[in-house]
């Protein structure tokens, strides 16, 4: 018994995304949502080889945001900090992070940059208007494969209507 209790608390190692997406996706303030990989539409777009094998091993994205207005701002700090928190995690790897006149965003990851990550976290955030963490799920998928994705993603014919809760969110 000491054993199995010994094993369960050795692999809690606190809190991650999913279980911060899981106890507030229902929570007012936040939206979420699952968007499978085929909401992206990349039929007539010329792909490199790198390009189609980073498009199949997307399997869906798991979003979730947070918007802030006058009303909510310690809460916004709150939940901001938390998924700070989360992702300063040693098990959440740094590929790239900036800002524009809009907010401040960075690029992690889960797994092994040269062969296979579990997990792409995308996430943004603006004092104004809140913050946005977005879960890239699929199998055997590749950080410099994705990255190059990005390029053609300007090309493709995306389903707006999947994502327009986001987009109505945010207004």
């Amino acid at each position: 018994m000491l054993l199995l209790v010994t094993v369960f608390l050795s692999c809690n190692q606190g809190p991650t995304l999913q279980t911060y997406y899981v106890d507030n996706e229902l929570k007012p303030g936040f939206i979420s949502g699952d968007v499978p990989a085929s909401f992206i539409n990349l039929e007539g777009v010329d792909l490199t080889e790198d390009q189609r094998e980073a498009y199949e091993s997307v399997d869906k994205l798991n979003i979730l945001a947070f918007k802030a207005d006058d009303k909510n701002t310690e809460e916004y700090k709150t939940e901001l900090g938390k998924v700070k928190t989360i992702l300063k995690d040693e098990k959440y790897e740094e590929l790239m992070r900036g800002s524009t006149s809009d907010g401040k965003f960075s690029i992690k990851f889960i797994g092994d940059s040269e062969a296979s990550i579990d997990e792409l976290i995308l996430f943004g955030s603006s004092s104004d208007q809140g913050f946005i963490v977005v879960r890239v799920l699929g199998d055997d998928m590749n950080a410099g494969k994705l990255m190059k994705l990005s390029d053609v993603l300007q090309k493709a014919d995306i389903d707006n209507e999947q994502l327009n809760s986001f987009k109505d969110f945010f207004k």
